[in-house]
């Protein structure tokens, strides 16, 4: 699988969506997808691990931009 990285500064901060796929680091484990997003925080999953999380938004740098499966 392939994926592309986009940086997230802060105006593309503003444009994470529920369902986009977030890390803290491009390429790096975990990858969280957005459930939810309310003043700045997300409530996160790793789908892997089945885990959730709330953290701030600005806790992530690298949104999935692109993936070819």
């Amino acid at each position: 699988m392939r994926v592309d990285w986009e940086l997230l500064d802060d105006a593309a901060q503003r444009q994470v969506q529920v369902g986009d796929l977030v890390s803290v680091e491009a390429g790096g484990a975990p990858t969280w997808r957005v459930l939810k997003l309310t003043d700045g925080r997300a409530w996160l999953r790793d789908e892997v691990r089945q885990l959730d999380c709330v953290s701030a938004l600005s806790q992530f740098h690298w949104k999935v931009h692109a993936c070819d499966m």
